[in-house]
């Protein structure tokens, strides 16, 4: 059964009287976005966050000076100690860093085009040495490594050559379970020393316009305790004209007496204020790096009845305050420390991974053909008035892209035989039929599917886990 709905429907769902509609504004042109109405069950997730820690370092992401872009350092003996969270790091923890440098000098100045550095710097505290390890991780830069450019919407991505953006370039190789070449396995700390994990380039010369930006997420294990800071500084210039990179003590330096760089985001809207929501820039310690989950029928059951045939059922995938989609879900990150200015939650969950099992049963007496979906519909909080369910996309598409990402799912074929698809999908707002997998299931059978993607940077939330059944 089709069950896309008329424009009536719609205005119903949005509780908008039908007369409203023939008394205002003239209908929108066949090239604008119209709102389409699809009626189906929407349900929370299940599962939930692992306590891992998180190393958030998205504020400013547009950096113009140097210093402080978030520090876990203990503010003792520091020129600035509000710059200082106070969070030792241990064990399995991730790092996720996404910031943008710019030109803003005037054309003729010479420091104009200069190249901004990424700084990751680490202290043991302690007094045995201290390894840390880094298990997978990737960092890119938007040019030249990974251009944002136009895409299919739906593309095969078996060897990582499909990408858009630097997020979406670095959130596929860790999905792989890979490290990037240029990234050292370990790096080992000496009792009360500083180490540099990173020192990376983010250059703009000679970018036009020059703007580049660098996202870096590192899966990293620590046999001790130690203190890990992302830092901001340009580029050493010798007397000829050449750059290098800042030094471990000039990092050293910058960490001890600078402030927090500038320009600072737009502060976040707090969690208790009606009204619309600024979200703000992430900048602190969340607690999470893996969403895990089985969807079953309910808790206890071992199975997921699929759809009948020509129904849909979706499941939200990083619900956010402002956007749980009727199902009272938020799935966001709690911060641990956080700057004042900065997000009150890791909302989108960006780096997060979503590692979802799906044992699917088809109860009928005739084979059923499913289809595995990732879908982006417009965004909403709470249900209204008497609608209790259901989503809205857009038809046609809007320009803005809200999603650009890998997603790999693992299923059997009709002859039994496993198969793992690594899909890149790109979403516009309000898109439906992100189509992951299509497979026929034998009558009276059970499958195992499983669904995992790591959720990209320059993504918007929220996305839907979509089950349909054909007819």
């Amino acid at each position: 059964m089709k069950l896309w709905k008329s424009l009536a429907l719609t205005a119903m769902v949005m509780q908008i009287p039908l007369g409203a509609i023939a008394e205002a504004d003239p209908l929108p042109s066949p090239t604008e976005p119209v709102e389409q109405y699809r009626a189906q069950s929407i349900l929370p997730l299940p599962g939930g966050l692992d306590d891992v820690l998180t190393f958030n370092s998205n504020s400013p992401e547009l950096v113009l000076s140097p210093g402080i872009l978030l520090s876990a350092f203990p503010p003792d003996g520091m020129a600035s100690p509000a710059a200082h969270l106070n969070v030792p790091l241990e064990n399995r923890f991730d790092l996720f860093a996404h910031h943008i440098s710019k030109a803003t000098l005037p054309e003729d100045d010479p420091e104009r085009l200069r190249t901004l550095y990424l700084g990751i710097i680490v202290k043991n505290p302690g007094s045995e040495p201290v390894q840390v390890n880094i298990l997978q991780g990737a960092s890119y830069l938007s040019q030249p490594d990974a251009p944002f450019i136009n895409l299919p919407e739906i593309a095969p991505n078996p060897d990582s050559t499909v990408y858009s953006g630097p997020g979406s370039r670095a959130m596929d190789r860790v999905l792989r379970g890979e490290r990037q070449d240029s990234l050292p396995p370990s790096v080992e700390i000496p009792p009360g020393e500083f180490r540099m994990l990173l020192n990376l380039p983010i250059p703009i010369a000679p970018l036009d316009p020059p703007i580049n930006g660098r996202s870096t997420f590192l899966r990293l294990r620590s046999t001790a305790p130690v203190y890990v800071a992302s830092l901001a500084e340009f580029a050493n210039v010798d007397a000829n004209g050449n750059e290098q990179a800042p030094t471990l003590d000039q990092w050293r330096s910058l960490l001890m007496t600078s402030k927090l760089s500038a320009p600072r985001d737009r502060a976040p809207t707090p969690p208790d204020k009606p009204g619309g929501i600024i979200y703000g820039r992430v900048g602190g310690i969340a607690r999470g790096s893996q969403w895990r989950g089985t969807i079953t029928d309910e808790p206890g059951s071992d199975r997921l009845t699929i759809p009948r045939p020509g129904d849909y059922v979706s499941y939200g995938l990083s619900l956010l305050r402002g956007g749980r989609m009727g199902t009272g879900q938020n799935q966001t990150a709690e911060m641990i420390a956080r700057y004042p200015d900065t997000a009150y939650e890791a909302h989108g969950n960006y780096a997060i991974q979503y590692a979802l099992k799906l044992p699917l049963h088809n109860p009928s007496n005739s084979p059923r053909t499913v289809q595995i979906r990732l879908e982006t519909p417009i965004k909403f909080d709470e249900f209204v008035g008497s609608v209790i369910s259901g989503l809205r996309f857009f038809e046609p598409l809007p320009n803005r892209t809200f999603f650009r990402g890998t997603v790999r799912v693992r299923y059997s074929d009709h002859n039994g035989h496993p198969k793992t698809r690594y899909t890149h999908l790109v979403q516009k707002r309000g898109q439906a039929d992100g189509r992951l997998a299509t497979f026929t299931m034998p009558p009276n059978s059970q499958q195992l599917a499983s669904v995992d993607f790591l959720y990209p940077p320059d993504a918007s939330p929220p996305q839907v886990l979509t089950l349909f059944t054909e007819e």
